[in-house]
């Protein structure tokens, strides 16, 4: 009953650190601060008070629509409250109360960030992976799974095997391929997961980017020929590797052997 009770409170914790996620996707691709002003309608301007600012619920009484202008509030925003609170529990049945538990949850916290971020816009804000790799490294040294070497092996080949990626696609299209973006990101993701995670997150993100691929050209009956941001396809295979990773890399292994 205890364990039933700090869950829903992880969850509600979740939430509401979801609600500021959604302010950080909004506002960062912008160049806005993300503490000020308050938060306010962006089709009338009028500020939020703190009763339809609720995770969810306000969405819920206010029927997805501004109280004032009655303007409709995207859905999105309920979609990342939802996702940050599940997330929390993950992280918490998984690791429990620990610093561990809190610096796997702030890395797919950010995440979600840059994902919904690179859906909107392409872009992966260098505000977030810049400092992100040192940040990253440094928070490496408190897990107990991944030694300094293995974080700094994962941010050498996270980096570069992308940019060698974007640089033989250049070589040979001339054109732009792989965005900088995504170089900086494996970077900072190598940070934490180390090397095998970095593999276990491209391999993942492929997988998962060429069958979204496919199954959007089923769809449209066109050939691709769009920028498709693959930031989300990383942070998903990351956020796998965190929770199945190690588990699913040995099920393979004992796989090939067979």
């Amino acid at each position: 009953m205890i364990n039933y009770f700090t869950e829903i409170w992880v969850f509600i914790l979740g939430l509401c650190i979801g609600s500021f996620l959604n302010v950080c996707i909004y506002r960062l691709p912008e160049s806005k601060s993300i503490v000020h002003p308050r938060s306010m309608c962006p089709e009338c301007g009028t500020l939020i008070r703190f009763y339809d600012n609720l995770p969810i619920l306000s969405y819920l009484l206010l029927r997805g629509k501004c109280r004032h202008c009655q303007a409709p509030i995207s859905f999105r925003y309920p979609v990342v409250e939802s996702l940050s609170g599940l997330f929390a529990v993950g992280v918490f049945l998984k690791y429990g109360i620990s610093l561990e538990a809190a610096i796997y949850y702030a890395f797919i916290a950010t995440l979600l960030v840059i994902t919904f971020i690179d859906i909107d816009h392409q872009i992966i804000p260098d505000v977030i992976t810049l400092p992100g790799i040192p940040i990253c490294f440094v928070a490496s040294f408190a897990l107990p799974h991944i030694t300094y070497i293995e974080s700094v092996m994962g941010i050498l080949i996270g980096g570069g095997s992308l940019f060698m990626v974007a640089w033989l696609y250049h070589l040979l299209t001339k054109k732009e391929g792989m965005g900088g973006g995504d170089i900086k990101l494996l970077g900072m993701m190598g940070a934490i997961i180390g090397w095998k995670g970095v593999l276990f997150t491209i391999f993942v993100a492929s997988a998962v980017g060429t069958v979204s691929g496919m199954l959007i050209m089923l769809k449209t009956r066109k050939t691709m020929k769009l920028a498709v941001p693959f930031g989300p396809f990383l942070a998903i295979g990351s956020i796998a590797y965190i929770f199945f990773g190690p588990q699913l890399m040995a099920w393979y292994v004992n796989l090939l052997r067979q």
